[in-house]
């Protein structure tokens, strides 16, 4: 059995303000390539299809047209989930009118969780398509007023289809979440409210053959090799700047034993972060790629970034080195002194602000405005 494991399209969606529909349709032609060229006997999308619930009508459009040529070229069966992104009822909505035999698109949770049944020579294999949910949709959906982490709903989730399935099927579960020890990136919202914990135990998927993970945009395996993210297609951050993307062909033999080779992207845009003076940046060769440039100038340079796009069209972000230094180093100075000497803190936040320490005049200053001030607490 062969199949093709991608995940986090966030169909619809902008770098930095702007349009992605490009670099999204060359995305999605490598995809309906390689199911084509590999002959796979499904195409599994693991969430966050779209950026948004409500996302704009081109990226609907898109998609379609995407689904309709999967359908019309391959054979490839599409085993398809909602993310955290998502609005469940509309990825629930396509699954209308499809040939139940050649998909599974789930959008919204639900207490029962039959599982698409492919076969090959060595007999059949399960796909179970687990949507993502939050708490309070998974308490409804299995009358259960104790599920309140993203653990808790994976586990009745799991639980459901690991009761439909036939005996003696290998098993591929398909879900969209954070599993302990995997790395996250800055452009992924948190599944989980401020305190909660959003991460789920690899052994939850006890049993499964593969599971193929969307929601995390770095592909990476998490626990064991067979517990994977695709990761996104296109970089949406400048954290995953020079970071190579790919899509996952997987292989199960007749025992249950798994190959994944990785198949690259090749974005008709990368995302870049270059540094140096001004006046050298603007003699590099031209691209396209999506830039955040780092000036090591003293001084400020007047229109820098209008000067910049004449090279680099889509430079959407620019700083100074002088100013990019970590935010953790900065705040190391007040935080290590401690935040009962209001000098130390004084004096650290100048340091932050404008990359140099006080002087002895202003020192002097902020010393007679502070005894001020304790004067008049003593005297009220």
């Amino acid at each position: 059995m062969r199949f093709l494991h991608t995940a986090d399209l966030h169909l619809g969606r902008q770098f930095n303000g702007l349009s992605l529909e490009a670099d999204h349709a060359a995305i999605l032609d490598q995809i309906a390539a390689a199911a084509l060229a590999h002959e796979v006997d499904a195409l599994v999308i693991a969430g966050d299809v779209f950026d948004r619930a409500a996302p704009p009508a081109s990226a609907v459009r898109q998609f379609n047209a995407f689904l309709s040529r999967i359908r019309a070229e391959t054979g490839a069966a599409v085993v398809m989930i909602a993310g955290n992104h998502d609005s469940g009822d509309r990825i629930e909505a396509m699954s209308v009118m499809t040939d139940t035999a050649r998909a599974l698109i789930r959008g919204t949770v639900a207490a029962e969780e039959p599982p698409l049944i492919l076969g090959d020579a060595a007999g059949p294999v399960a796909f179970s398509a687990l949507p993502f949910a939050w708490e309070y949709a998974a308490r409804e959906a299995f009358g259960d007023e104790t599920l309140t982490s993203p653990e808790d709903v994976l586990r009745a989730q799991i639980g459901a289809a690991r009761a439909a399935l036939p005996d003696g099927a290998r098993w591929v579960v398909v879900a969209h979440g954070t599993v302990a020890g995997a790395s996250v990136s800055e452009a992924e919202r948190p599944l989980a409210r401020i305190g909660g914990v959003e991460t789920v135990g690899a052994e939850l998927f006890d049993g499964a053959h593969y599971v193929a993970l969307g929601h995390l945009h770095r592909p990476q395996s998490a626990g064991r090799p067979e517990i994977r993210y695709a990761g996104a297609p296109l970089a949406f951050g400048f954290d995953e700047a020079g970071e190579e993307k790919s899509m996952s062909l997987v292989e199960i033999d007749g025992a249950g034993e798994v190959r994944i080779a990785p198949i690259p992207f090749r974005p008709i845009r990368g995302v870049r972060v270059v540094e140096g003076r001004h006046e050298d940046l603007l003699r590099l060769p031209p691209s396209e790629d999506f830039l955040r440039a780092v000036l090591t100038d003293e001084a400020p340079v007047i229109d820098a970034m209008r000067r910049l796009r004449a090279v680099f069209p889509n430079a959407c972000d620019l700083c100074y080195a002088r100013e990019a230094r970590a935010p953790e180093l900065k705040a190391l100075g007040p935080v290590a002194r401690g935040l009962d000497d209001p000098m130390a803190v004084i004096g650290g936040f100048l340091d932050q602000v404008r990359g140099e320490r006080a002087d002895a005049e202003e020192l002097a200053a902020i010393a007679a405005t502070l005894d001020g001030l304790r004067g008049g607490e003593e005297g009220a």
